[in-house]
């Protein structure tokens, strides 16, 4: 039998008979202002910046925890995975890893966490307000949800996809299934024209849909392989009803533009082509941007033959319709799992004019700025030729790849044997046992992975940039964005089914206790790029390493920078459970705190309803290599 979903209130029942009558009256909660975080980027544009100010680069280092809440209810224990004896003992600790952004409008924060709830909070106190239990064991996105602030006689709502492929709506005032939405609340994402007559392949949520006026707007969650599965469609909802208004296929189907870069039907049932990261909207022109990543399977493609449209593109589309509007494709025929998780809209003043302009980038960290009305270029383009030499039968890598003039590329691209790392007898060691047993050999840019060997490609799947993407400040011009260096050494072998996949699966060339990357550093760091002049303005070693023999090398991030206009980037992402505030302008470190665990969502910063400037993080750990210890949500504020 089904469980229902609940909601437990945390108050009297007076105070949620009040909030009930709110609700049946429809009266909307205010929209969003600037003072509040409304979305996971903060805006539809995902800029990540704050026009707040009175945390300062002056006052910033006085900054102190306010309040702290446990998002472990008391008595609930974490899901368990199916690990060694070994392994089990360090990362089964009986919590959960989040990666979210808490958003805040008009002084709730609404908040998904990893123990199968979505909480609205009180944003001064942290005083939980209600609380949402899923059904079935079912899991919301765990980096977020979205706001939509109602309109027309309907009460705000707060909108979120799960693991399971259902798309909830809550009364944001109360925490209750929204009236009129799907089926008490909920519509089924699984639906025939998706699903490529597999209704048991994965498809949900990991990230948070995008509200564009009274639509959202969901990409998806699917699988790394096999290679049939659920499509990777984008699609739209009606806000008020959950019914589906537009649909726009990420693998153009037969009579649409771009088919011919498939080869036969190779495009059947074919699974990935996803955007499992965040559609970024411009309302002001109506566009809806969709990132799309790798299709299936991402690190072999004889049996897709052509450069695989719309996979690792940036799709414009009508935001009303979904009608394609332009598109540009970053990595053709990918085989390295490059993906596009990163999208930002922003503005480049070049020749006595403000473009308006979106940066995107896939994990390489080679950034594209294009013009985000016609798709073209702003700093030129050019295909350059990359190695296609490899001994994986049938295998056509594509001969060129789009490389930008400027801005340069922010991540290492290739490795030399002369590059493993040196500065430690130890996890010199210790990585010379990796080559010899993993046979990891040199790479080149984009070079294409083999069966005899296992090439270091640089970046690896953790990316040199990933899904947490930049934050752009307008003022300065300046977008700043948290780098990695971690090759992935892969080799391939074939399957029982013919295909070809991962000779032993996903590998890191780095030491597994340690976390220390076996190349010699920087290994992490916080970019700025001057969008402007298409320069690095700089660049600096993030995150403190434990070795006294790296003490500049920086650390593997995960998560990213918000940006303030008082000249603030504020990140968390490393695994030294610390938050850290820089000045925008130069990159110097200002202010630092230890989290209870580190943050591998972003931070995000509101006024409270006390008038407070505050900012926030989900500091659970649990990336990176590292187990969750912690369920706090952190909250910190001027003296």
């Amino acid at each position: 039998m089904n469980q229902q979903p609940q909601v437990r209130p945390r108050r009297a029942r007076a105070a949620m008979l009040a909030l009930m009558s709110t609700a049946m009256l429809g009266a909307p909660l205010q929209a969003a202002g600037p003072g509040d975080w409304e979305s996971y980027g903060r805006d539809g544009g995902g800029a990540r910046h704050s026009p707040l100010t009175q945390i300062t680069p002056a006052n910033v280092g006085t900054l102190r925890e306010a309040w702290t809440y446990h998002m472990r209810p008391a008595g609930t224990q974490a899901e368990t995975v199916p690990l060694p004896a070994e392994v089990a003992k360090r990362f089964n600790t009986g919590f959960s890893a989040s990666e979210a952004t808490p958003l805040v409008v008009d002084g709730t924060m609404y908040l998904s966490t990893p123990y199968r709830r979505v909480v609205a909070l009180d944003a001064a106190t942290g005083r939980e307000k209600w609380a949402y239990d899923l059904a079935n064991r079912d899991q919301p996105s765990t980096r977020g949800v979205a706001y939509w602030p109602g309109g027309k006689g309907d009460g705000a709502r707060i909108v979120f996809g799960t693991r399971s492929g259902k798309l909830i709506a809550l009364d944001a005032a109360t925490g209750r299934p929204a009236t009129g939405f799907g089926a008490d609340g909920i519509v089924d994402m699984k639906t025939p024209e998706v699903m490529n007559g597999m209704r048991g392949a994965p498809l949900g949520l990991s990230s948070p849909p995008t509200i564009y006026k009274d639509l959202v707007i969901t990409g998806s969650r699917v699988q790394e392989m096999p290679v049939k599965g659920a499509a990777g469609d984008v699609r739209a909802w009606d806000m008020r009803t959950g019914k589906l208004v537009w649909t726009f296929r990420t693998i153009p189907q037969p009579g649409e533009a771009g088919h011919d870069t498939w080869e036969g039907e190779s495009w059947k049932q074919r699974s990935g082509t996803n955007v499992w990261t965040f559609v970024i909207v411009d309302e002001k022109r109506d566009i809806a941007y969709l990132p799309i990543g790798a299709p299936t399977f991402d690190r072999w493609g004889a049996d897709r033959r052509g450069s695989n449209l719309y996979s690792n593109s940036i799709v414009a589309v009508n935001a009303k319709t979904g009608k394609y509007l332009w598109h540009f494709q970053t990595v053709h025929h990918d085989i390295w799992d490059l993906d596009l998780p990163v999208a930002t809209l922003i503005d480049v003043r070049r020749g006595g004019r403000t473009i308006p302009a979106i940066a995107v980038m896939n994990k390489t960290a080679i950034m594209f700025i294009l013009d985000r009305v016609t798709g073209k270029p702003i700093y030129e383009v050019r295909e350059t030729p990359v190695p296609t030499e490899t001994d994986v039968p049938g295998e056509q890598p594509w001969p060129t790849q789009p490389m930008p003039v400027a801005p340069p590329p922010l991540a290492r691209l290739s490795y030399e044997e002369a590059d493993l790392v040196d500065a430690s007898p130890a996890l010199r060691a210790t990585c010379q046992k990796i080559v010899a047993d993993l046979k990891v050999v040199p790479s080149k840019p984009f070079q294409p992975l083999r069966a005899d060997s296992a090439v270091n490609s640089f970046p690896g799947s953790l990316g040199g940039v990933d899904w947490g993407g930049g934050a752009f400040d307008p003022k300065l011009g300046l977008y700043v964005i948290n780098i990695n260096a971690l090759a992935s050494p892969q080799q391939l072998a074939q399957q029982p089914d013919g295909s070809w996949g991962m000779k032993a699966g996903y590998a890191y060339f780095m030491d597994p206790q340690s976390g220390n990357p076996c190349q010699k550093p920087p290994w992490g760091e916080l970019v700025a790029v001057d969008v402007n002049k298409g320069t690095v303005a700089w660049r600096r070693p993030l995150g403190d390493n434990q070795d006294p023999a790296f003490k500049d090398a920086g650390q593997i991030s995960a998560g990213g920078p918000i940006t303030t206009a008082s000249g603030l980037t504020i990140i968390g992402a490393t695994k030294d459970k610390q938050i850290r505030a820089f000045e925008t302008r130069s990159g110097k470190l200002l202010w630092q705190a230890t989290m209870p665990d580190s943050n591998y969502g972003t931070p995000m910063t509101y006024r409270s309803k006390n008038g407070k400037q505050m900012v926030a993080v989900v500091a659970t750990g649990g990336f990176a290599f590292s187990p969750a210890t912690s369920d706090a949500v952190v909250a910190y504020a001027l003296p």
